[in-house]
């Protein structure tokens, strides 16, 4: 089963085999929070690619939500207050989690467990809620997805 591409307003990354989609309004963090895991896995040895920045296409496919990056805006990010910058990247992949970049002024402190999100047509993913002031988000986000930073494990 294939489902039609829905244009979201989000940032969609690949650490390994585990993609994110970084969700939430202009300004959050959202691609903040997503080029320092880029970052953070290069050191590491992970691979790890920009998949969209800022628009990302969403379809479901066989059970699985993929992320597609319009053509136009291919490798390309924007680092507020740097501007557009060119990424490695891969046109599409799969997606895992979502990550909601939070104001730690005004997040709650124990978010719900197993919580989950809509993301559009009757697609849902885990949801991870995290600090955009996070000074690790990487370390973070396999911390709460149980997996290791060891390529095999994501």
């Amino acid at each position: 089963m294939t489902g039609e591409a829905t244009n979201i307003h989000a940032t969609a990354i690949v650490i390994g085999k585990t993609g994110l989609l970084f969700l939430g309004p202009s300004g959050s963090g959202k691609s903040t929070l997503a080029f320092s895991c880029l970052a953070a896995a290069k050191p590491l040895r992970l691979s790890a690619s920009l998949i969209a920045d800022d628009r990302v296409l969403i379809s479901g496919q066989n059970g699985s939500v993929i992320a597609e990056c319009p053509p136009s805006i291919a490798g390309l990010m924007e680092i507020r207050y740097t501007g557009i910058v060119r990424m490695p990247y891969v046109p599409r992949g799969e997606i895992h989690f979502a990550v909601r970049p939070v104001d730690p002024a005004t997040a709650e402190r124990m978010p719900p467990e197993d919580e989950q999100i809509d993301i559009a047509n009757c697609i849902r993913l885990p949801l991870i809620r995290l600090s955009a002031t996070s000074a690790n988000p990487l370390a973070v986000i396999m911390m709460k997805i149980g997996a290791s930073f060891d390529e095999s494990a994501i």
